[in-house]
């Protein structure tokens, strides 16, 4: 079961059932058909997007089988504490981690080991995952292609790694308004979006396979997979841009108050663009992609 904090979030971990082949998706977020016409949409989107993929979807909109704001669990009984394993001194002072624990705890699960560690140079025991999996996170590897050969070595044969990364600028506007503007007020050049290390740079066509396969896997396949991001109003998507998207608020973050403010004004007026009749859509697409060792 695969459980997201907010609605726009879903059409993301659907494409990952899809991609490991999952069969069934129950889906207990509400916010669909039975609110108004945007919802109604947004379902018809949801279930022909799991069509095409071959994905059963239960739902959605089962809410009160499992809500987890509430502390239920859907597990009966009381849970036992949890044993979480780290990595001494390492994880514990990290949000993210921090957060997973949490929600491991609530979950009653015990057997969930987290830790931090570069994602170049892996401190994993050699051929011991059965996967492995990196959301939006390759194309800011300084190598991405170290990062690949680390994930290779420590899959067990027959293992798959899958990957998601943005494509091209054209395909994803609301990204490239961002990091353009950001860039803008923060007084820096352009860039080459496919500069190492930068939001686009795997979304050339066939670089990703390439660095797949110059890493060792086999059956290398990239799905190009459109992904509109959907937000009450663009305000929300902003409100997820400000908690998640670490690139642009480093950039932003050299600038005073006022300076940071103003940038936001303007990314949000450009992005208006993208408002529907009581909604927002912002277009994106993004690469996923599977390799076997």
């Amino acid at each position: 079961m695969i459980t997201v904090k907010r609605l726009f979030r879903i059409f993301p971990a659907l494409v990952f059932c899809m991609a490991f082949c999952f069969a069934v998706a129950h889906i207990y977020t509400a916010g669909f058909g039975e609110l108004d016409k945007a919802g109604r949409a947004m379902e018809r989107d949801l279930l022909a997007r799991a069509a095409a993929g071959g994905l059963r979807i239960i739902g959605p909109n089962t809410i009160g089988t499992y809500a987890p704001a509430s502390g239920l669990s859907p597990t009966a009984g009381a849970q036992p504490e949890p044993e979480i394993h780290l990595r001494p001194n390492r994880a514990a002072k990290y949000e993210v981690v921090a957060a997973a624990l949490a929600s491991a705890r609530r979950a009653g699960l015990n057997n969930i080991e987290t830790m931090v560690t570069d994602g170049e140079d892996l401190d994993v025991v050699e051929a011991s995952f059965d996967a492995a999996i990196c959301r939006l996170g390759l194309m800011l590897f300084p190598d991405p292609l170290r990062g690949l050969r680390q994930m290779f070595g420590a899959l067990k044969p027959g293992g798959t790694a899958c990957v998601m990364v943005f494509s091209e600028p054209a395909r994803n506007p609301c990204v490239a308004i961002l990091a353009s503007t950001a860039l803008k007020h923060a007084g820096l050049p352009a860039r080459d979006p496919f500069e190492p290390g930068g939001l686009f740079s795997l979304g050339k066509p066939g670089l990703i396979d390439d660095l797949f396969n110059a890493a060792g896997f086999s059956r290398v396949a990239t799905t190009k997979v459109a992904a509109p991001f959907h937000a009450p109003s663009v305000q929300d998507y902003l409100a997820f841009a400000r908690t998640s998207a670490g690139p642009i608020q480093q950039i932003l973050s050299q600038l005073d108050d006022v300076a940071r403010a103003a940038a936001w004004v303007e990314i949000a007026d450009k992005l208006s663009a993208f408002s529907t009749a009581g909604a927002w859509q912002g277009p994106n697409e993004l690469l996923l992609t599977a390799g076997r060792r």
